[in-house]
């Protein structure tokens, strides 16, 4: 049922808020490394939008679970959500993380040094269309993604994803919910359009099983079918 009046929907947005302060300290309380990746953000001046400690523990958890050995992130920032995904990988699997500002590169690659996981990430600094082009191109395949990027090309990420994706491979997209502003477009303006429309895509995509988790800031999560079961 849609809220009656503008106060019903600050209220549900609060409680949604304070669930989320509940899910992060009992569930996924930030350890040093996590909250050293968020202090040297801070001291480089990145933005302060990486995921939430929940997303990020959701992100280990996936990968885990998913058994994959290798995964593809679209976003880097400072490294704190590759570290996440790095963690759930454990030793022998490897990280592909696309960053379109090299100095945001560069201090991602020393948090994942800091973290123990130097060995097993590799960084491709530029336009993240280009970069998924060149996978494409060498025939890179993967078992897990993450996007986490530019939002108005997240409709063109996943395409690529779908392209470069196994059979079963898990595909994850953060701030889908767009600061709840999917439910209600207008007041929120283009990115809160631009995220519903996402979130329809996904959810009606043939080749998709997916499903919308209210975690953070929004996190859709799909599974790519084998061919068999789009018939």
């Amino acid at each position: 049922m849609e809220p009656k009046h503008p106060h019903d929907r600050h209220e549900g947005w609060e409680l949604f808020r304070q669930l989320n302060r509940y899910m992060n300290e009992q569930f996924a309380p930030q350890d040093e490394v996590l909250a050293s990746i968020r202090r040297s953000m801070e001291e480089n001046g990145l933005p302060p939008i990486s995921v939430s400690p929940a997303t990020g523990k959701l992100l280990t958890m996936l990968v885990a679970i998913s058994g994959t050995k290798n995964v593809l992130e679209i976003g880097a920032l400072g490294g704190y959500s590759g570290v996440c995904l790095a963690r759930g990988l454990g030793r022998g699997g490897l990280l592909t993380s696309l960053e379109l500002v090299e100095d945001y590169a560069r201090l991602a690659k020393q948090n994942l040094e800091k973290a123990g996981f130097g060995s097993q990430v590799v960084y491709m600094v530029g336009p993240a269309l280009e970069s998924l082009e060149a996978l494409v191109a060498q025939g890179s395949r993967f078992d897990f993604f993450f996007i986490d990027a530019d939002k108005e090309n997240y409709v063109h990420y996943l395409d690529y994803c779908l392209r470069l994706a196994n059979p079963g491979a898990i595909i994850a997209a953060d701030n889908t919910m767009a600061g709840s502003g999917i439910g209600t477009p207008r007041a929120l303006g283009r990115r809160g359009e631009i995220m519903r429309q996402f979130n329809e895509t996904v959810a009606r995509h043939p080749a998709l099983d997916a499903l919308f988790l209210p975690i953070g800031d929004g996190v859709t999560v799909a599974r790519v079918k084998a061919a068999k079961e789009e018939r």
